[in-house]
């Protein structure tokens, strides 16, 4: 009787261990789906290398020919693509900075409006406790000056 418990134990030790066990023509499939996918990514990976290669070998020599003009025409369009770029950047900046100062001015209060009047208040406690301040030691020193 404890045999019988033990093989049983054994077995269901075995069943977790390998809960799902797929039939061998499945697994054969999912082998040559995989090798075929692989396989046909591999081979274009090479066709690709060896086009990158054949196209590089034609073009330097009209490349080496073509540099001294080829170089400065790129780097002219490039600092042409980036100077248009940036001045449209900072004109869109600008019109959205003016339209929410705008919104602001009239009362509209646009996102960010609450934020800004915080730091306002803020703003005006620090330079009153600052003035406070400052007078107080303005007459510490002339209370001392006339003590001395």
């Amino acid at each position: 009787m404890a045999d019988y418990y033990g093989q049983q134990h054994t077995q269901h030790q075995h069943q977790q261990l390998n809960p799902v066990q797929q039939p061998r023509s499945h697994q054969m499939v999912k082998a040559a789906t995989a090798v075929t996918a692989g396989g046909s990514l591999l081979v274009l990976s090479g066709l690709t290398l060896a086009g990158t290669v054949i196209a590089l070998t034609v073009a330097t020599p009209l490349l080496v020919i073509f540099s001294p003009v080829i170089v400065p025409a790129v780097i002219t369009i490039f600092m042409l693509v980036s100077g248009f770029l940036a001045s449209g950047g900072f004109g869109v900046a600008a019109i959205s900075v003016l339209s929410w100062i705008y919104r602001y001015v009239t009362g509209k209060r646009p996102p960010g409006a609450d934020q800004l009047e915080h730091a306002r208040h803020r703003l005006a406690t620090k330079a009153g406790e600052m003035k406070d301040r400052a007078q107080e030691f303005g007459q510490q020193h002339v209370t001392g000056t006339q003590q001395g």
